[in-house]
């Protein structure tokens, strides 16, 4: 039998392998939650399957996303990044991800984890969403748009709204399957037992 999946996922075995084993599944891991947080960053302007297939390019380049590395980075460590062709090799993008590492330090320190502060925004969670087609998910939401006023206000860069919400999406802080793709439930499921780890 033939699974049913969002469009998005197309037959790209890497985006296929990535809607149906990370996509939208809740996340309470630091470390990765820095990881997506980098990488989405990193996607402004380009698709999404761009950067999974340079993500392990991104994880050898950026110390395996441990966010003290990277938030120590100087001049010396941006100029190698920028002349790496495995990644995007982009000033902005590269010097935003050292930015906003020193910030997610920041929010730790204030927090606990960065999962504590992160999912005040979906009330500790995931908002389970019932979309039939793509066109009916929204590029933003209020919750994105406050999410990225906070990160904004704290000092974080290429966290704009869409931006967020797509991060949101990614993480599982939202459930926006297709209610037809086969992982709508498995992610349901997920959700309901889902808990924010305690600092």
């Amino acid at each position: 039998m033939i699974k049913q999946r969002c469009a998005w996922a197309g037959s790209d075995p890497i985006y296929v392998r990535y809607h149906d084993r990370e996509w939208g599944a809740p996340l309470h891991d630091d470390r990765r939650l820095f990881e997506f947080l980098v990488l989405e960053g990193a996607q402004a302007g380009l698709s999404w399957l761009t950067i999974l297939k340079k993500r392990e390019n991104y994880r050898r380049a950026f110390d395996r996303f441990d966010p003290e590395a990277v938030a120590s980075y100087g001049a010396k460590k941006i100029a190698a990044l920028l002349s790496d062709a495995g990644i995007v090799r982009n000033r902005l993008k590269i010097s935003s991800a050292v930015r906003n590492a020193r910030v997610f330090l920041d929010i730790r320190r204030e927090f606990g984890c960065f999962d504590a502060y992160l999912w005040r925004f979906v009330d500790g969670r995931p908002k389970q969403n019932r979309w039939e087609t793509l066109a009916e998910i929204p590029a933003e939401t209020a919750e994105s748009r406050v999410l990225s006023k906070d990160l904004l206000h704290r000092g974080c860069t290429f966290v704009g709204p869409t931006i967020c919400y797509a991060f949101m999406q990614a993480v599982g802080m939202v459930n926006d399957h297709l209610v037809g793709c086969f992982r709508y439930e498995e992610i349901a499921r997920m959700a309901r037992r889902a808990t924010i780890e305690e600092p």
